[in-house]
């Protein structure tokens, strides 16, 4: 369930943050405020059905989700993985293994890739290597998350992975980090 702050509402309509705020307030916009600090949050499909109903614009950027593959031999680390990326408002599909990841990069193009180095059979090296090969699938953005050595995370990035994390990671540290390979 992907949501939006008030601030990116009023940034989106061209508005003011308070009158967001109002639209919360008096009913017009279905939201919600976090428990504790009381700030507003909308869900986005929400926003969508009030943009709707004012006759503004749906960007397209709202409503296409983007896709996610999650490649990671680890079924604890994938899931994790899946769900912090789920929650931030991702499709994301899934691979056990290199071989998997190379069947649904074909098939469903994802625009960012998270990839564990250390698999059996099809290292994460070799499915780095087959994806920058390709120039149909050259385009994905690979995020590696492994717990091997920096000097392996850095031979990674040389070998074309556009960002690389450690293992155990921080989930906010992973959105971010999908985040910033979307908007490159």
């Amino acid at each position: 369930m992907k949501t939006l702050t008030p601030g990116e509402i009023a940034s989106y309509c061209d508005v003011h943050q308070r009158t967001v705020s109002r639209w919360i307030a008096s009913g017009q916009l279905k939201g919600f405020k976090l428990p504790g600090r009381g700030n507003y949050r909308v869900v986005l499909e929400d926003f969508i059905c009030f943009l709707n109903q004012q006759k503004i614009p749906v960007a397209d950027s709202l409503t296409t989700t983007t896709t996610v593959l999650v490649v990671d031999d680890e079924v604890a680390y994938r899931r994790a993985i899946f769900r912090v990326l789920q929650q931030g408002g991702f499709h994301v599909i899934q691979a056990q293994d290199g071989f998997q990841a190379g069947l649904l990069l074909v098939q469903h193009k994802p625009a960012v890739m998270t990839l564990d180095l250390q698999m059996p059979s099809l290292d994460g090296f070799e499915v780095l290597k087959y994806i920058r090969e390709h120039p149909e699938l050259n385009q994905t953005k690979i995020l590696v998350i492994s717990g091997l050595a920096q000097s392996e995370l850095d031979r990674a990035k040389a070998c074309g992975a556009n960002a690389i994390l450690s293992k155990p990671f921080d989930n906010p540290r992973l959105l971010e980090a999908i985040q910033q390979l979307i908007n490159e």
